[in-house]
């Protein structure tokens, strides 16, 4: 039964009843935290979230550290200190310091591999094992002076090599006697200064092989009664002898020295010894008219062809009256030229295996 303003008692002990029992209703409905054993909640705990999670371990990190000196045990600064790991991951560098300390932090543990280098010295190679936490210290390490290798390279000059080359022709004698001094083994010889070409010359001119071939010509004019104004005899033979040495002189200076020096040119045969016969025989019967330049390149052979002209031309002034002219000139410096070409054939095709001393580079080149 209500009454205006106020609830009956049956009414009000229900409300009571009602504001006494919600909040326990409320937190029966409420999520409650799971309990784990050992009575601890289930919220989970921070830390080992962190390490389920992945993240590194500070802790658990170490460092690496050491000091370079050399045998005198002086410190080696700048020296480049690399740790490697057997896992190949990447590697780490640092330089040691003017102490010659070096360090390496956040290590992680396990085995590690430091390569030592400084220029002057050997190569170093240490390994280690460092722990969780662990300050490792390598210990001293101690760079080798590296051997010294003292390379010394010795360079011939130009005017040196050539030297070298004409001494190695002037070792040149066909069957070990006859003098073969203007002929080059060597494709790619050097240059001839004009003093060498001079001292070739006057080497070639007082060689005992040449007075001796000199004797036989001058035989020879006598026995065909040659250059008859020298008459016969001693004195007929001598004055042969002596024009004979003349024209070899006279022409061996201008044919071989003076005029190459002018001309820039050089005197000798190359020898060819590769292609056909007939190539190799085209180019020997050429040689007279044909040579090389000191700059290497193939030219005209004009000191040869002018030397031989100028000596027939000067011989005029000391032959015999009767042997003496224009004719007689041009007649001496032609046959010249083709005993030169003749010669040239001897040298390609036959000389050379005559010859017993041929420089090595030379028999390397052929």
């Amino acid at each position: 039964m209500r009454v205006a303003g106020r609830l009956a008692w049956p009414g009000r002990l229900g409300l009571c009843v009602l504001l006494c029992c919600l909040p326990a209703l409320v937190l029966a409905q409420s999520p409650q935290p799971s309990v784990v054993p050992g009575g601890q909640s289930g919220v989970p705990d921070a830390r080992a979230t962190g390490a389920s999670a992945g993240l590194p371990n500070q802790q658990s990190l170490g460092s690496v550290s050491g000091v370079v000196v050399d045998p005198s045990e002086a410190t080696v600064a700048g020296a480049q200190v690399r740790l490697s790991r057997e896992d190949q991951s990447a590697s780490e560098e640092v330089l040691s310091d003017d102490d010659g300390r070096f360090s390496f932090a956040n290590v992680a543990p396990g085995s590690f591999q430091l390569t030592i280098s400084s220029e002057g010295f050997t190569t170093q190679v240490i390994s280690g094992t460092v722990g969780p936490g662990e300050d490792y210290i390598v210990p001293q390490v101690v760079l080798a002076l590296a051997t010294q290798v003292t390379q010394v390279t010795v360079a011939l000059t130009q005017v040196e090599l050539a030297e070298v080359q004409i001494k190695d022709q002037e070792k040149q004698r066909v069957l070990g006697i006859i003098p073969n001094f203007y002929v080059s083994y060597v494709p790619d010889a050097v240059a001839l200064t004009s003093k060498q070409k001079f001292e070739l010359a006057w080497r070639s001119s007082v060689d005992p092989f040449t007075f001796v071939g000199v004797g036989a010509i001058a035989g020879g004019q006598q026995a065909e009664n040659g250059l008859s104004g020298y008459g016969q005899g001693a004195q007929g033979y001598a004055q042969r002898y002596g024009a004979s040495y003349g024209d070899v002189v006279i022409g061996t200076f201008l044919g071989s020295a003076i005029m190459p020096s002018l001309l820039k040119q050089d005197p000798r045969y190359f020898y060819k010894g590769t292609g056909s016969r007939r190539s190799r025989l085209l180019y020997a019967l050429a040689s007279p008219f044909m040579c090389k330049g000191d700059n290497g390149r193939w030219q005209p052979n004009y000191s040869f062809v002018v030397g031989n002209f100028a000596a027939a031309g000067i011989a005029n002034f000391y032959y015999p009256a009767s042997d003496r002219g224009a004719g007689y000139v041009a007649e001496t410096a032609l046959l010249r030229l083709g005993e030169s070409a003749v010669a040239s054939v001897f040298q390609e095709f036959i000389a050379r295996k005559l010859t017993p001393k041929v420089s090595n580079r030379a028999q390397s080149q052929h």
